[in-house]
């Protein structure tokens, strides 16, 4: 193979087609769901498939209790309510993740407040949460990113002493392990995605809320099925709410292939690390280049495998944004589907700048809120770092996934070498020239 770049009209290292997309669906996915339509029963929370999922998840992440949601976002709504959060109480979470994250506290009229992350992890810094709590803090939010579970253990002794409750987004990292625990099962609530995309793929959009806490399973029910009790098999239903509730339940259908996927979780997982770890190994030669750093206590199952740029490193005076930004278009170019993730901090985000929320500026106007909240992005500079100097592989499309295996990852690896050791100097004048 040649050294020309494929950008200056060289062969790129990855053929065209060789990517296969996430999730590996099989032919007992399909049966799975031809099998609940031919069964007939397609909703509600008894539901067979339903059923099953929520108790073999219970096993397998070790906790008590486990419900189905129709997202991620639902389910995280659901561990917000159960915990009790009410207009104007403060959540803590982390500057740098999805919005769900921030926006399930809005759902309850409480107010997210923002921490910066660690800038090996990227996880929420437990260093930092202390100096944002105040008089209305009630919870804290840490989301295990990426495919990394947060560093726990601190989390929740600072939420002991000052009696707040925990709530872990689950959502990019299930099957993870911290410290010999499955991330769901380390505070009062585990909850999070099963999105097509996500590590634990349903069959389209999908939730999962987990703990050990009777009150907080019924709450959750509550919020699940419109503020009304679930209906035991052959009692008639009473049509009367006792709390605010809406519609999460998850289809049948969604559930069929979910609990399809999770019948062989584990090993898809392994396949999943087994590629990943092998790229983390041949990128760690590169000068400059870092992948994901993964404490000894923790497991990562690499939802999104990040991949940050350190230039300077090579004592090399240029513009971080330019060199990744080239990196990027050089790298797509040899057939390697690098993206960005979040383009800002989550507080930066225009909904926290204008604090427009549900209208007249709730639930920030509300009279129990405290006053004067403001977000400025940079109280957040790791984010903004991270952000500046990040590029991930991963979602559907990043090839790190099953059914691809270690030959993928291998040429990606082949294409950081070209591109970053054989032409580093054509991609410095390349990004030199952009400024």
């Amino acid at each position: 193979m040649g050294k020309e770049l494929a950008i200056k009209g060289g062969e790129r290292v990855v053929p065209a087609g060789m990517i296969k997309k996430w999730p590996w669906i099989t032919e007992e996915d399909k049966k799975a769901i031809l099998e609940a339509l031919d069964r007939g029963i397609l909703w509600g929370v008894n539901a067979p498939n339903v059923k099953a999922l929520e108790e073999g998840w219970a096993e397998y992440v070790g906790t008590k209790y486990c419900l189905t949601a129709n997202s991620g976002t639902a389910a995280l709504h659901m561990a917000v309510a159960a915990v009790g959060i009410e207009p104007g109480d403060e959540v803590i979470t982390s500057a740098y993740t999805f919005l769900a994250s921030a926006s399930c506290i809005l759902h309850q009229l409480g107010i997210p407040v923002f921490v910066d992350i660690d800038p090996d992890t990227l996880n929420i810094d437990p260093r930092k949460i202390e100096e944002r709590i105040t008089e209305k803090t009630r919870a804290i939010i840490p989301v295990h990113l990426h495919g990394l579970p947060a560093d726990m253990d601190p989390i929740n002794e600072l939420a002991k002493k000052h009696n707040l409750a925990v709530i872990e987004d689950t959502s990019q990292s299930q099957g993870a392990v911290y410290k010999g625990k499955k991330v769901g099962s380390l505070s009062d609530i585990g909850a999070g995605s099963i999105q097509c995309t996500k590590v634990f793929a349903s069959g389209g959009e999908g939730g999962l809320f987990t703990t050990n806490s009777a009150e907080y399973i019924e709450k959750a029910k509550l919020v699940r099925l419109f503020g009304e009790e679930e209906i035991e098999p052959g009692r008639p239903r009473e049509y009367n709410a006792l709390t605010m509730g809406w519609n999460y339940r998850m289809s049948e259908l969604i559930a069929a292939f979910a609990y399809s996927q999770f019948k062989r979780f584990d090993k898809l997982v392994a396949l999943r690390q087994k590629n990943c770890e092998h790229l983390s190994r041949r990128l760690s030669e590169i000068p400059g280049v870092e992948p994901p750093f993964i404490p000894e206590h923790s497991t990562h199952v690499y939802f999104l495998y990040p991949i940050k740029f350190k230039p300077e490193q090579l004592n090399i005076d240029i513009d971080v944004t330019a060199f990744v930004d080239t990196v990027q278009k050089v790298l797509e170019a040899e057939g390697v589907p690098v993206t960005k993730w979040q383009k800002m901090p989550v507080p930066a985000q225009s909904l926290f700048q204008e604090k427009r929320g549900f209208g007249k500026g709730y639930p920030w106007s509300c009279k129990e809120a405290r006053k004067n909240i403001a977000y400025v992005p940079e109280e957040y500079p790791v984010t903004l770092d991270v952000i500046s100097r990040t590029l991930f592989l991963g979602h559907e499309g990043g090839g790190l996934t099953p059914p691809n295996d270690t030959e993928l990852a291998g040429l990606y690896a082949d294409a950081f070498e070209k591109v970053l050791i054989d032409n580093r100097d054509e991609i410095i004048a390349m990004a030199q020239q952009c400024l």
